[in-house]
């Protein structure tokens, strides 16, 4: 039995990791500025009603209950965040971000699992699969926000027996949450749903319960040395096609009109800059195509668009 403590544990990733978290009998630390569904339902759950920049409270958590995995889930865009990542934004999850990995260290920790995005690695063009060691290219406000994220931890656990997980997660969904899917095939500006010649172009998802999966894979204790960064995402794309299909299945899609193709990949970085929700309709034929070979190694990654949940 491991002690789990989980920031952001009211929000949709919270919520269903800490239910996987008591099912395996871990003790679940939580704290989030909501309430939610576990409070008061099982002895291994402790939840703290506070605010992310609530230091003392925080700190306090982890330096009381010998904590071995910390699931970094605050200020995370699991779609409970406002689409539009402000300067305050940023300038809290750097604050916040700071003093968590420095109790982590102090308080022997034994693992720190931020919750990152594949939206670092920006628009990609070629063909490979994009890797751990692909460039960064992302630029918007929540990227920024993430990846400074990424570095203050490297940098807190240098020197640390602390071990650093970074998961660079792709959009999320489940059987009802699928706005991120349809981000792909929907034009909010002309409110309607679109497809390009077949629909056989692809993106890369995550399964909110892959993750899920992954992150257990992480508190059980994995062999051999595990820091660093993983993609985190399906073992395969979802194609355009794929989506409508599944919509329009779940009676959550109307009409579906053909467009032509455009003639380059391009993307609006005016809009996308703070609106971390926003996918521009002329980047369909990018290179969303990610790599999860190293994150393999922690799970198995067993759910896609036709078996979640």
């Amino acid at each position: 039995m491991a002690n789990v403590f989980i920031t952001g544990a009211s929000g949709m990733i919270g919520v269903a990791l800490t239910e996987t978290m008591l099912r395996k009998k871990h003790r679940v630390f939580a704290v989030d500025g909501r309430n939610n569904e576990f409070i008061g339902t099982d002895l291994n759950y402790t939840f703290v009603l506070c605010d992310v920049a609530d230091k003392d409270t925080i700190v306090n958590v982890i330096q009381s209950n010998q904590i071995d995995t910390i699931v970094h889930l605050a200020c995370t865009a699991d779609n409970d965040l406002d689409p539009l990542i402000t300067d305050t934004e940023m300038k809290k999850s750097k604050l916040y971000d700071k003093f968590l990995y420095e109790t982590a260290d102090k308080c022997g920790v034994k693992n720190i699992v931020l919750t990152s995005t594949t939206q670092v690695y920006g628009l990609q063009k070629g063909r490979e699969p994009i890797r751990e060691t692909t460039p960064e290219k992302g630029s918007s406000n929540y990227v920024d926000m993430k990846m400074l994220s990424e570095k203050m931890l490297m940098k807190a656990l240098k020197k640390s027996d602390t071990i650093p997980v970074i998961a660079r997660l792709a959009p999320i969904y489940t059987s009802e949450f699928t706005d991120n899917l349809r981000e792909r095939v929907y034009d909010k500006k002309d409110d309607v749903a679109y497809i390009f010649k077949e629909g056989e172009y692809g993106f890369s998802f995550c399964c909110l319960y892959n993750y899920i999966d992954f992150i257990s894979g992480i508190v059980d204790g994995p062999t051999g040395r595990y820091e660093g960064v993983y993609n985190i995402c399906d073992s395969r794309q979802t194609t355009a096609k794929e989506i409508l299909d599944y919509e329009r299945d779940h009676h959550r899609i109307g009409a579906v009109i053909q467009r032509s193709s455009p003639a380059a990949v391009s993307f609006n970085k005016s809009k996308g800059k703070s609106d971390y929700r926003y996918f521009d309709p002329n980047a369909s034929f990018a290179n969303w195509n990610i790599d999860n070979t190293r994150a393999k190694r922690i799970s198995t990654f067993r759910w896609n668009l036709s078996n979640t949940k």
